[in-house]
């Protein structure tokens, strides 16, 4: 029976190291293979120029490099790429490129299908197969970086985790992705350029303030009201507006950073003034940021965006309080890669 093949990319750079010291080689051999995986996104062992025959042959008998595919792409007419990406495993998890004229971001996936249950979105219908390694939301950066580069002449500027799952509930290997997108001997991107986004997590939130990290967080709020919220978000119900507001304070607390609450605003469901006031009240808090999201329907219906005089009393209220506010036109819609579209329809 063959061994099965230990991914290499799950091994660390002392281990690598170590691993070479093991075979009878110098440590620095570890040093080159690993600025292949991580700075050099290499795909195979065959790529290893710098290494010898004998030890590209070695790491084959040993390792495997559980690398994506992307299996199908689909361009929009707005000029935004939406990657089916096939995993080792062959599961398959969606990944968005959203090019504007100043940028383009990457929104990335963290887990095939989703922990959390929001009744507006098609990716919580598929319910939570597995949490990504970090290899795999690492690979999603570079195949889409590649891409900015082939059809918009430039490298990818910003990610957002706004891609299938829950981020926080994969917390760890989240971390270990965005490790090797910020290190220098990875992508060296900038973690300011990215934003991890969570549907409200409370204790995970805490814990990202303590562990000190640089990227920005934003909030799927879509409700300030308990009772709306959880009608929608049914998982509010254990993790009520009152915990998620302390940990947002805790958050701000322990970092500064203005926190970015996303809001989808429905026919019928949070389209009423006092819903634009309890979320005035929410946001006082601490310095924030309001994206009014447009909602795109997943098909059963039930969902209908808000007709645009909702949306302009959103924007008058929050700005008469000082409230920044955005308003998100989608894209992607004709290829299903707009904001909670991503459900493998193919």
């Amino acid at each position: 029976m063959e061994l099965k093949k230990k991914d290499i990319r799950a091994l660390t750079k002392e281990q690598l190291r170590e691993f070479f010291v093991k075979q009878g080689d110098k440590a620095f051999r570890g040093n080159q293979v690993y600025e292949w995986l991580w700075k050099k996104s290499a795909y195979s062992f065959e790529d290893m120029t710098n290494v010898s025959i004998e030890t590209r042959q070695m790491l084959d008998e040993n390792f495997v490099i559980n690398h994506i595919k992307v299996d199908q792409m689909q361009r929009s007419s707005d000029g935004t790429i939406k990657n089916a990406v096939r995993l080792h495993d062959d599961l398959i998890v969606e990944s968005v490129l959203i090019p504007t004229a100043s940028r383009t971001t990457a929104c990335v996936s963290s887990q095939v299908g989703c922990s959390l249950d929001c009744r507006f979105c098609a990716t919580a219908k598929l319910k939570r197969m597995r949490n990504l390694n970090p290899d795999e939301i690492y690979d999603q950066v570079v195949a889409i970086d590649n891409e900015s580069r082939l059809y918009h002449n430039r490298p990818l500027s910003n990610i957002v985790f706004m891609g299938m799952g829950e981020p926080l509930m994969n917390y760890n290997n989240v971390l270990k992705a965005i490790d090797k997108i910020t290190s220098s001997e990875g992508l060296g991107m900038s973690p300011k350029r990215i934003v991890v986004s969570t549907s409200g997590v409370p204790k995970m939130i805490k814990k990202m303030a303590d562990d000190n990290v640089k990227f920005k967080l934003a909030v799927s709020l879509h409700s300030a009201i308990d009772e709306i919220r959880t009608s929608i978000m049914p998982f509010n119900a254990t993790f009520p507006l009152r915990d998620l507001r302390e940990a947002l304070e805790y958050w701000y607390a322990a970092t500064k950073n203005r926190i970015t609450y996303e809001y989808v605003v429905w026919d019928g469901i949070n389209d009423t003034r006092k819903d634009v006031e309890a979320l005035v009240e929410f946001c006082k808090f601490a310095p924030s940021k309001v994206n009014l999201i447009e909602y795109n329907p997943i098909d059963d219906g039930e969902f209908q965006q808000a007709h645009s005089q909702a949306i302009d009393m959103y924007v008058n209220i929050l700005e008469a309080n000082n409230i920044t506010v955005t308003v998100r036109r989608s894209r992607g819609k004709d290829i299903d890669a707009a904001c909670g579209q991503l459900a493998n329809k193919g």
